[in-house]
């Protein structure tokens, strides 16, 4: 649950270390009072230190302020573990990639394109628009090659094509190293495991070695 009117929130889990909820529009400056700037996340970022999990559902935002935040993140000390819950699209995939380790719920949908914006002016403004446009890909590609290993030939297809990513996609293409797990249903299970090997004969081997 989020605690305050910022996009993201930071809480103190079980382990000591910290938890940071994304969850909304990533914005360059506030709008509606529920977006972050680069600047507010960072004063949040590095009021604390330790291991930090970051919880992602956005549907992207601002590239320079997402861009601003990967590289914060990247400066950061600690470990970052990713955790996207929901919707990771965009300018908000770009923050992913600072993760330390990116795991992704089984309903959780990662979504990657071209960058967009609007220009009004003649030729030649909308020739800098577009020159502009293209610079910002290749910064975008820069933290998706680093992530995952891809050519940024095929990273550059992958973004015109506007492609989504169920978890299993993007494991298989580097963007993701996992898929979330239920721990309680890893513990249930590991409670109620039979015996290894023939549970019959594993018992009574062990019944043989008891002193009568």
């Amino acid at each position: 649950m989020r605690k305050n009117n910022h996009f993201y929130n930071f809480a103190r889990d079980s382990d000591g270390g910290r938890e940071l909820y994304i969850d909304g529009d990533i914005a360059d400056h506030l709008w509606f009072g529920d977006e972050c700037t680069p600047g507010q996340f960072r004063k949040e970022l590095f009021s604390g230190d330790g291991a930090i999990t970051l919880w992602i559902n956005s549907g992207g935002g601002d590239c320079i302020a997402a861009s601003q935040i990967y590289t914060m993140l990247m400066d950061y000390k600690g470990d970052v573990t990713v955790k996207i819950y929901g919707m990771c699209a965009s300018a908000a995939s770009v923050i992913a990639m600072a993760g330390t380790k990116v795991l992704m719920s089984p309903t959780a949908l990662m979504l990657i394109h071209n960058p967009w914006t609007i220009a009004v002016g003649d030729k030649a403004e909308m020739q800098k628009a577009g020159a502009l446009l293209d610079e910002v890909k290749e910064s975008i590609i820069n933290s998706y090659e680093i992530k995952t290993g891809l050519s940024r030939a095929k990273l550059s297809h992958l973004m015109d094509d506007e492609t989504p990513m169920n978890v299993n996609k993007a494991i298989a293409l580097g963007f993701a190293d996992g898929i979330i797990v239920d721990e309680k249903k890893q513990f249930q299970e590991s409670e109620s495991a039979p015996l290894p090997g023939n549970s019959v004969d594993s018992l009574m081997s062990r019944l043989r070695l008891i002193p009568r």
